[in-house]
């Protein structure tokens, strides 16, 4: 499981070097690859194994429903298959980068079967909406059972 979070250096290709601990499991978990896309106002990169069963589930979805082909569009469109470099790095899409606002420093984010690339600023921004919603969010939360 994806866990925690890191600050990293985007280079000036759109290179960015993944957490050890991260590419530690999807190296022993699951394949050395995984697809990155558009979500939000952030990134999200799933392994292969677990991309392919959110492809199975959009797959058998309604065409017809116009919310569905819009969601697709935007989430499926945006989907890069990526594969490490030497020095562990990934390159990232310009249409990716500009998506999340990605410039020099960005986030990564575990978050369990995932994990989310942010703009630093775009982070905190997020973080600080978090903690002062914070009552509400656990609230919800209990309701789920956690």
């Amino acid at each position: 499981m994806f866990r925690g979070r890191s600050i990293h250096t985007l280079d000036a290709k759109g290179r960015i070097r993944i957490p050890t601990r991260f590419r530690d499991i999807l190296k022993t978990r699951y394949e050395d690859r995984f697809v990155i896309t558009n979500l939000d106002r952030c990134l999200v990169a799933y392994p292969l194994q677990e991309w392919e069963i959110i492809e199975e589930k959009l797959g058998s979805l309604s065409l017809v429903r116009q919310d569905v082909k819009a969601f697709q569009r935007f989430f499926i469109s945006g989907a890069t298959e990526c594969n490490f470099d030497k020095q562990g790095r990934i390159l990232i899409p310009q249409t990716l980068r500009e998506h999340a606002s990605l410039d020099r420093e960005v986030v990564l984010a575990g978050m369990l079967r995932s994990f989310e690339v942010w703009s630093k600023e775009l982070w905190d921004s997020e973080i600080k909406r978090a903690h002062d919603n914070f009552a509400e969010i656990t609230a919800t939360l209990a309701e789920l059972g956690i």
